[in-house]
């Protein structure tokens, strides 16, 4: 983890999906930069809390609290805004990271396994925006705390210009945030709104650990990585703890790849 600066102290950050994976790995980092976290979990809560007890135990100045909310249910999406309303006042920064895999052949991909990916990927991404938007004008600028009237961060993927084969609710999922992200930045960032994506190329997480927890699995993932590393968490904690921070206060609609140049397509190397 980055040596912090405390440049996110005051700020109130929601992390949604932060009991685990990336999502924990930013929630800790943002706290450790001095901001107040909510740590959004879905089925977790023993996890949910064990990383706001960390943020808790190593941020001299931010607090945490938990909130459980399934970001695909609209109801559930504004109760966590109003609890974090209500427990810290307003919310300055809202990192959209939760997402799923349900991963099918196309032909043989049920309508349930295509839904639930997009309700939570990209619909999930698009109500908590929304909500973020919402406080965003309602409360109007903290100049204290931050030049932006607010941020909000888009956790995508390598996938959203990589196809997946066998994998097409999630890559749709992923390409469909480039737009909405970008909409996003163009209709308020008048207003004094970022709103970027980090897209995360191969990372240790539990969601790919049958890949890379075998020599096999991992050879074949640094194949595709020119930088012959995998990724960690804390690699995409860093990042996003300063794209939410005024050090990268012109950076407005765009993504950031974090992703040891996967998406240079190192098979080329070799002329295809």
């Amino acid at each position: 983890m980055q040596k912090p600066n405390k440049r996110l102290q005051g700020q109130i950050c929601i992390v949604t999906g932060s009991s685990s994976g990336i999502g924990k790995a930013v929630a800790m980092a943002m706290g450790t930069e001095g901001a107040n976290i909510v740590v959004n979990y879905h089925s977790g809560k023993e996890k949910a809390e064990e990383v706001a007890h960390w943020i808790i135990k190593n941020s001299s100045c931010g607090d945490a609290i938990v909130i459980k909310c399934d970001v695909s249910k609209e109801d559930e999406v504004k109760q966590m805004f109003e609890k974090t309303i209500k427990e810290f006042g307003t919310v300055d920064v809202c990192v959209a990271n939760a997402g799923i895999q349900i991963d099918h052949p196309l032909h043989e991909m049920p309508f349930d396994a295509w839904k639930k990916v997009i309700d939570i990927n990209l619909t999930g991404q698009f109500l908590c925006a929304r909500e973020s938007i919402k406080e965003f004008l309602r409360r109007g600028m903290r100049e204290e705390v931050s030049k932006s009237l607010g941020k909000i961060i888009h956790m995508s993927s390598v996938h959203e210009v990589i196809p997946w084969a066998g994998h097409a609710n999630y890559a749709a999922s992923k390409g469909g945030l480039v737009m909405l992200m970008q909409s996003i930045c163009q209709e308020y960032g008048p207003k004094k709104i970022r709103c970027n994506s980090i897209a995360p190329g191969a990372i240790k997480t539990e969601i790919n650990k049958d890949v890379w927890s075998t020599k096999e699995g991992r050879e074949g993932m640094l194949g595709l990585i020119p930088y012959k590393r995998i990724g960690i968490p804390e690699d995409i904690g860093s990042v996003a703890s300063w794209l939410a921070s005024d050090e990268s206060e012109y950076i407005n609609g765009t993504t950031i790849y974090v992703d040891g140049g996967m998406t240079c397509y190192p098979g080329f190397t070799t002329n295809g």
